[in-house]
């Protein structure tokens, strides 16, 4: 049997290392095709080309020794950067990488909206440099870096100077319509890492479904949650703002208020739902918070207060977004109050609601982000809120009048990645000009353009395939939010693209093709870059995370 099989043996090795020697010869061919996503502000090439050691090494100097984001990160970027089998000797090229070392300035790992992202990244060999001011920064060019090596074999010589265009660049994901489970939001936030993403608008609970365990009211999630398992528990949330936070990103609630409110909130004794009424004068069903009775207000402050201690984010998301007015219209105690109260509309009694709401936050220390709703009804607003234009058609008006009252605004209208259609539709997102709007240059420069956020309502998305949904889509957005405006070639765009989808790929981030194409007969190198990365991973796939 070895004798027969023997010589079968010898052409299976001979095949297999005539491959293996293709692909390297590919690999030299091709390395100077690995681009970064999102694309940086100032990148250089130096026209070198170096190997990596194998035994790469990551130091750091300065304040932040100690800091476990980096040392938590370190060992992230050298599993994805060494993540491939050692090639045969390659010779010195121009010379050898041996070392990361990064720089950081301060020790300070607070994430905020000031929160410094920016780095200078240089790669040169023996050391590769990254220097910044915060470990986030940091991050950022770990990321970069992680991105212009080829299989953990080669890399050109790199000078990048880069920072964000905007300071918030947001993904909303809704576990109410459908529930995720932990897993599968850890492993958005590693997508979101890939592509500069730093906020997690996170809408946990809706009229639908009320997932979230609270220690002080337990008979919401009881009541309100698909199933005893199907909700996420104290631990659950700390692990995923500690995971965020390893990765750069803030974890910001959004418990919406006084509408999108039933389930979980029927179990609360004395109710706060608004009864709602029918023709005959019979009670029908719920609506909105009842905003007149104080039982409402005490329950929210305990709420908010409960959740201060598992989100460290200053901010809180409240909501106020598409309220149901003909409850309240058709309720005998409500038209009363109002009537006592003099207020002449619904609105104004919305505006009544949001108002106590926000000085109880702001009295609690907290600072909110509301769906424009709120500012459109001439609530008295903090001067630091976040208004989130949401409402398609014409929020380009929108965008002008809130940014002319002084407001941060943040644009997610254009951005919602719900809605699907047949072939590529990146472009349009990617197309946005977030400051396209009567006095958006003058807003933009004074920095009331605040940022950019996609969202994935939950209606027909759920564990199955919200990943492969969302990326690469979401990319195109994280570009715009942290690009210069000027990068807009779509063309350009659509080749690395789909470079950095084959990285997501290869890191395990399910995500669709970008086009409907493989261009197999006339391929570019980035395409080549991806068959070769891909084929490689079949044989060794890593996790590059602590999930």
């Amino acid at each position: 049997i070895n004798a027969e099989y023997g010589g079968f043996r010898s052409i299976h090795m001979a095949t297999h290392h005539a491959t293996r020697m293709i692909g390297l010869t590919l690999l030299f061919a091709f390395s100077n095709a690995m681009t970064v996503w999102p694309k940086p502000q100032h990148q250089t090439d130096s026209g070198k080309q170096f190997v990596l050691s194998p035994s790469l090494e990551f130091s750091i100097l300065g304040p932040a020794g100690q800091s476990p984001v980096l040392a938590d990160g370190f060992k992230r970027y050298r599993g994805i950067i060494l993540s491939h089998s050692p090639p045969p000797a390659l010779g010195s090229m121009d010379g050898t990488i041996s070392s990361v070392q990064v720089s950081v300035t301060s020790a300070d790992e607070t994430l905020s909206l000031e929160t410094d992202q920016s780095y200078n990244l240089t790669v040169d060999s023996p050391t590769v440099s990254v220097m910044a001011n915060t470990v986030y920064g940091a991050l950022n060019g770990l990321e970069s870096f992680s991105q212009l090596v080829d299989r953990g074999v080669l890399v050109n010589g790199t000078l990048i100077q880069d920072f964000p265009r905007y300071q918030f660049r947001a993904s909303m994901i809704d576990t109410s319509r459908h529930f995720y489970p932990v897993e599968v939001i850890l492993q958005h936030l590693d997508g979101m890492a890939y592509s500069k993403f730093n906020v997690l608008h996170w809408h946990i609970v809706d009229s639908i479904s009320f997932p979230y365990q609270s220690t002080q009211f337990p008979q919401m999630s009881a009541q309100g949650a698909y199933s005893p398992d199907h909700v996420y528990t104290a631990d659950d949330i700390r692990r995923v703002v500690l995971y965020a936070k390893h990765r750069g990103i803030r974890v910001i609630p959004e418990f919406d208020t006084p509408g999108h409110v039933q389930q979980g909130y029927l179990a609360l004794d004395p109710p706060i739902l608004t009864d709602c009424y029918d023709s005959s004068g019979k009670v029908s069903g719920t609506g909105p918070l009842n905003p007149t009775i104080n039982a409402t207000y005490d329950f929210l402050k305990d709420l908010y207060t409960e959740l201060q201690t598992l989100f460290p984010d200053k901010f809180v998301h409240v909501g106020g977004d598409e309220v149901p007015a003909d409850c309240w219209a058709s309720n005998p105690q409500i038209k009363a109050y109002m009537a006592a109260a003099g207020l002449k509309s619904f609105a104004d009694l919305e505006t009544l609601f949001e108002q106590k709401l926000l000085d109880m936050l702001k009295a609690q220390g907290q600072s909110y982000i509301v769906w424009q709703e709120i500012f459109d009804n001439g609530a008295k607003i903090a001067p630091d809120t976040v208004i989130d234009v949401w409402k398609g058609g014409n929020w380009q008006s929108e965008m002008a009048s809130v940014t002319k009252a002084g407001f941060h605004s943040v644009l997610s209208a254009p951005f919602y990645l719900n809605y699907i259609s047949y072939g590529e539709d990146w472009p349009k997102y990617y197309q946005v000009e977030p400051s396209n709007f009567t006095g958006g240059a003058a807003a933009d420069k004074k920095g009331l353009v605040g940022g950019v956020e996609v969202c994935m309502w939950s209606e027909f998305v759920d564990s199955t395939n919200f990943i492969s949904r969302i990326w690469p889509r979401a990319a195109s957005v994280g570009e715009r939010g942290w690009s210069a405006s000027n990068v807009r070639d779509v063309n350009d765009a659509r080749y690395r693209l789909h470079e950095f989808r084959c990285k997501l790929l290869a890191r395990g981030i399910n995500a669709e093709p970008v086009s409907y194409t493989h261009l197999r007969a006339h391929e570019t190198p980035e395409h080549l870059v991806c068959r070769l990365l891909l084929e490689k991973k079949k044989k060794k796939r890593g996790d590059y995370s602590d999930r």
